[in-house]
């Protein structure tokens, strides 16, 4: 089953589980692996522009990670059969970075609303002053976790299977994955907006949403870019080799039942000449239009022909 895993979506896997044994082995002798590569306040003593990338590969804890991980291995591996790697890695790792710049706008708006509590008249020029005087102590100030990239990925899985079906517990029913997506968002903004002090980092896991569905757009309304030009293409053209081997398969099949009629064969095998014909028809939308362009049919038919390869 591992080696299904699409390369990037697997690898993603592998660093973030090391990192995480590698924070608890060195915890253990005395060094904190999450100190150096989390995302720091941008006013702390210990930031470093670094730390945008590293915080994406640290969690705080066992279940902080499983749930991370197993969502990006639910919806990574479609994603990124569909975009191909360095697209869905390009993706995955921006909206990690996007998803922290969040996190610094929004730090920095409440250390001004925790400062101008105190002082009334102090100004947005003043906040650095006062943050260079406070750089120790800003460093318990700390970010850590691939969320913000994860919850991008779920995006992205909605915004290209929005009338997909999932089942998520405890759902009795399955639910498309549009309306999936935005009840997480919606549940997201809210728990940000109701400031509970869960230690959860909500409007980062926003970030990443924002700065992936502004990407997608783009890529979208630029079909031409050097992402798009190939958008899908490995994906589909192994499900095109799936097929034909598939056809291929029950062409020798048919012909050894087949004892001596002419008439079956012919049209067996042209019946498996059109559904083929069919099928290379779809892909060659898809290349050029992109999944969204095809219809319900072409939809139903493209998905069949997968689950019988």
């Amino acid at each position: 089953m591992f080696r299904n895993i699409p390369v990037v979506t697997k690898n993603l896997l592998i660093i973030n589980f090391l990192a995480f044994v590698a924070t608890w082995v060195l915890q253990l002798r005395g060094i904190d692996l999450t100190s150096l590569g989390s995302l720091h306040y941008f006013m702390a003593s210990d930031f470093h522009l670094y730390q945008f990338l590293t915080y994406q590969f640290l969690h705080a804890n066992l279940t902080h990670i499983f749930f991370n991980m197993f969502a990006l291995w639910m919806f990574g591996c479609v994603v990124e059969n569909v975009w191909g790697a360095n697209k869905f890695l390009f993706y995955y790792i921006s909206c990690g970075i996007g998803a922290g710049i969040m996190q610094e706008i929004v730090q920095f708006f409440d250390f001004y609303f925790r400062i101008s509590a105190q002082d009334p008249s102090v100004g947005f020029s003043d906040l650095f002053i006062i943050g260079q005087q406070l750089s120790q102590q800003l460093n318990g100030w700390t970010t850590v976790g691939a969320s913000g990239a994860v919850y991008a990925i779920l995006l992205a899985f909605g915004m290209i299977f929005p009338n997909e079906r999932i089942f998520i517990f405890p759902l009795p029913i399955p639910i498309k994955a549009k309306w999936f997506v935005c009840g997480y968002a919606a549940i997201e903004l809210f728990s940000a907006m109701s400031s509970s002090g869960d230690n959860v980092a909500h409007m980062a896991h926003i970030g990443g949403m924002l700065f992936g569905f502004l990407m997608i757009k783009y890529w979208n309304r630029h079909p031409d870019s050097s992402f798009n030009r190939s958008s899908g293409q490995q994906f589909f053209e192994n499900m095109k080799r799936n097929f034909e081997k598939h056809k291929s398969s029950n062409s020798n099949q048919t012909h050894t039942q087949a004892t001596g009629t002419k008439e079956a064969d012919w049209e067996y095998n042209a019946r498996k000449k059109q559904n083929q014909e069919e099928i290379d028809a779809i892909l060659d939308k898809i290349r050029k239009s992109g999944y969204d362009s095809l219809t319900k049919e072409e939809k139903q038919k493209l998905f069949d022909a997968s689950r019988n390869s």
